[in-house]
């Protein structure tokens, strides 16, 4: 689908890969941007194609207002997320779901609220930012969240199938670390979060329906071909 044009809903806008996205599709030419988030008030507005909504993904009925506010969206951009660095083990369960219920079935909601709305509006994209972690696990602290990740992965994949029916374009978007604030604790080579949103858009732009943003996603994405005590040989040993 053309980026231009286009009248996108972006969640978790007010900052991060959000933030971001929404610059980049100004600057795209989208006709208009739902800016979302949980808080809206912390999102800054700068131009008149931005309309801010709030949308929390555990509040159902936020949901289904947000898609009433927002009948013309073709591109959805599923950003949203937490990350609560919970250990399978020695955590909290309510912890744990707490990381399923966003990444999983409060994207899965957003999608099954909009997915009428794009329908409506010729088929148009949705994108999930996803994670390398939706392919391996680490020790420092993101068990719970890798999880999470690798269920919404195959999520995506169950519903880029539903959707073709509708002509809907399903991206999934990989990356290692971004200098984001959800990022801060980490002492990690991070990418620029707008390197997210463009290479995200270029796929958009040429239909593509997976987008491996970095070096470390594509080498994660490489090693699952391969015996994973290769990939695991060092945390293993610790």
């Amino acid at each position: 689908m053309d980026v231009t044009g286009s009248i996108a809903l972006v969640t978790g806008a007010n900052r991060g890969i959000g933030r971001r996205f929404v610059d980049e599709l100004l600057v795209r030419g989208a006709a208009k941007v739902y800016a979302t988030a949980r808080r809206p008030e912390l999102v800054e507005v700068s131009d008149p194609r931005v309309e801010v909504l709030p949308l929390d993904l555990l509040d159902a009925q936020s949901v289904t207002d947000a898609a009433a506010s927002a009948p013309d969206v073709t591109l959805l951009v599923n950003n949203a997320g937490i990350a609560t660095r919970a250990n399978l083990l020695t955590d909290d369960l309510d912890t744990i779901r707490l990381e399923l219920d966003t990444h999983v079935f409060g994207t899965l909601g957003v999608i099954r609220a909009f997915a009428r709305v794009l329908a409506s509006n010729g088929g148009g994209a949705i994108v999930n930012i996803l994670s390398a972690l939706s392919w391996f696990a680490s020790e420092y602290g993101s068990s719970a969240y890798s999880v999470a990740k690798a269920a919404e992965w195959n999520m995506t994949n169950g519903l880029r199938l539903e959707l073709a029916g509708q002509k809907t374009l399903v991206q999934g978007v990989h990356l290692g670390s971004a200098d984001t604030d959800m990022m801060a604790g980490y002492d990690v080579p991070k990418i620029d979060p707008a390197d997210v949103a463009r290479a995200s858009l270029d796929g958009v732009q040429s239909g593509a329906i997976e987008v491996l943003v970095d070096d470390a996603s594509r080498y994660v994405k490489a090693s699952l071909a391969a015996d994973p005590a290769q990939f695991y040989a060092q945390s293993l040993t610790n």
